[in-house]
């Protein structure tokens, strides 16, 4: 059960943010080893001096549009899984909203499933051992 978090400039329509939420949750779903049920996602909708970003950093050039999208894992997946879930988001929002694949930045973080606990004050069932 990933947990993303969407940062982007303040503005966007309600359609662009569920388009953003829907082609995030199909990657994951299509590529990613993500059930379809496991969905959670947080909006960050920032004022223009509280996202900076190096326009042309590893890529670019980056607008205004620029979206970063940070998601936690605590199942691991390969190098090739990765590539191929950056690869499908990036041409699922190209899509829809229209999003720019220089205008996307992902970061994937991996903790341990003991660093998690979804409900009541409880560990993680995967992460228990007996």
């Amino acid at each position: 059960m990933p947990m993303s978090r969407i940062s982007l400039l303040k503005g966007k329509s309600p359609e662009y943010l569920r388009a953003l939420s829907d082609g995030l949750d199909r990657a994951l779903v299509e590529t990613f080893d993500v059930p379809a049920t496991d969905k959670f996602q947080i909006f960050h909708q920032l004022d223009a001096n509280e996202l900076v970003f190096d326009r042309h950093y590893l890529g670019g050039p980056r607008s205004d549009d620029f979206v970063i999208i940070t998601i936690a894992i605590a199942k691991p997946r390969s190098t090739d899984t990765k590539q191929a879930f950056y690869r499908h988001l990036a041409a699922i929002l190209a899509e829809s909203p229209g999003l720019r694949p220089e205008d996307l930045m992902v970061i994937i973080s991996a903790s341990q499933p003991d660093e998690w606990s979804f409900s009541g004050g409880k560990m993680n069932p995967a992460a228990q051992t007996g």
